[in-house]
């Protein structure tokens, strides 16, 4: 749910602990997705005007590397066993399908500030080229997800809870703001440590656009 949804907006964001979480991991240890690098100096100002905005509700953004996440794969593993393994394998034939695409280079617009109960996000606006990315990608593997896809950019996660009315009126400054367009070269497969909730992406594979 989004708190900029009048209509099903929760009534205040949900606060997230920076923590291990064995229960999640059990025991994995690396946690993958594709997902698009922001490395647009335009893009990364609103995202930091953003976190300055809504300053201390929010954890401390951590070392991840800005990104717009395009599918969800799971803990890699040689031999899944869980429902939320992927096998190596897998990843391979991925890559290898978006490969075989030959996909031009395409631009993404990034809008203004947004939010999920837990999570504070810049918009993103649909974009067949994701839709087509997704297709193939889960034509091989069943994405690990709990809600329906929306992309966005993080901005990062909450701390306490502020209710929605007190959300939208500091989030006004950027709410409405022109789209700037985040020109999208390579896909990366990218994977972080299960015990780091904010930790460092590690590049796995690049797929260069055609």
């Amino acid at each position: 749910m989004r708190l900029l949804d009048w209509h099903h907006a929760p009534e205040f964001t949900q606060p997230c602990e920076l923590r291990d979480y064995p229960e999640w991991h059990r025991g994995r240890e690396h946690y993958c997705l594709w997902s698009i690098p922001v490395e647009c100096p335009k893009v990364l100002s609103r995202l930091e005007a953003a976190r300055t905005l809504l300053g201390d509700w929010l954890q401390p953004p951590g070392i991840r590397q800005a990104h717009v996440t395009l599918f969800v794969c799971g803990f890699v593993c040689a031999v899944p066993r869980h429902d939320d393994d992927i096998a190596t394998a897998v990843l391979d034939d991925q890559r290898a399908a978006i490969e075989t695409l030959q996909l031009a280079p395409f631009t993404l617009r990034i809008g203004g500030l947004d939010s999920f109960a837990s999570a504070a996000f810049l918009a993103v606006e649909e974009n067949d080229t994701l839709s087509c990315l997704r297709q193939e990608l889960g034509r091989l593997s069943t994405e690990v997800r709990q809600a329906p896809y929306v992309p966005h950019l993080t901005v990062g996660l909450y701390r306490m809870a502020a209710s929605t009315a007190e959300w939208r009126s500091r989030a006004a400054a950027l709410r409405d703001c022109l789209p700037l367009d985040l020109p999208v070269h390579e896909l990366h497969l990218v994977s972080y440590a299960a015990t780091e909730p904010v930790g460092a992406l590690r590049v796995d594979a690049r797929v260069a656009l055609a």
